[in-house]
């Protein structure tokens, strides 16, 4: 073949280079997406394991919101759930006509309580918030519902002695205060339910350091 002829025969192109190439780039764009919404998805989930105190989201059962329930009983006024979770006790509470919160740092989570009390139609009676617990006041709620975890225990017990009322009930899940001693208890082993009414658990308190003796220096 002479060189003229051969400079005009274009040269072959491999099986198609140009469109393999635009799936290469559309699978890595899919790739991508993919890993994105699953760190956007997980992040919430996966961050409270980080922190000084880790309050995993573990859904509350149902025999635990009758047992909660079972401790409102001829209770009223305001109702706070601390780490709220997917919203299940909150808008158990509601539909007992509590005028009922709650506090998640799970955005995730607190963008579907939002959903379930609308879908269950008690959205009027309830309120979500995005926040960490520590940086919350609950001095305004006279019922108080805890889903904790034994490390946090004992500074929760303190910071609700600061700011509760002395008429307040506190309804502790899974796990008691460390200090408090319980006026009722209900239920069996991860489905255990403890209620302090705070003005009994300030009085106790007191009279355990009356009776403390003195020490001689």
């Amino acid at each position: 073949m002479s060189p003229a002829l051969a400079k005009q025969i274009p040269p072959e192109q491999g099986g198609g280079g140009p469109r393999r190439s635009g799936w290469g780039l559309l699978a890595t764009a899919a790739v991508g997406g993919s890993l994105l919404a699953l760190y956007a998805v997980a992040t919430p989930f996966v961050t409270p394991a980080l922190r000084k105190v880790c309050l995993p989201f573990v859904p509350a059962t149902a025999a635990q919101i009758q047992n909660v329930l079972k401790m409102l009983e001829n209770r009223s006024g305001s109702l706070v759930d601390i780490g709220s979770g997917d919203g299940r006790i909150v808008i158990a509470a509601a539909k007992k006509g509590f005028q009922a919160v709650g506090y998640e740092l799970n955005p995730w989570l607190v963008w579907y309580s939002r959903y379930r009390a609308w879908r269950d139609g008690v959205h009027q009676n309830t309120k979500f918030y995005i926040s960490d617990l520590w940086k919350v006041s609950f001095s305004h709620y006279r019922n108080v519902v805890v889903f904790g975890v034994p490390q946090m225990m004992p500074q929760l017990e303190k910071k609700l002695e600061e700011e509760l009322e002395c008429n307040t009930r506190i309804i502790a899940c899974r796990f008691p205060f460390p200090c408090w001693i319980p006026d009722r208890t209900t239920g069996e082993g991860i489905d255990t339910v403890w209620a302090y009414d705070l003005k009994h658990s300030r009085g106790r308190e007191t009279k355990s350091l009356e009776n403390t003796p003195e020490t001689e220096s």
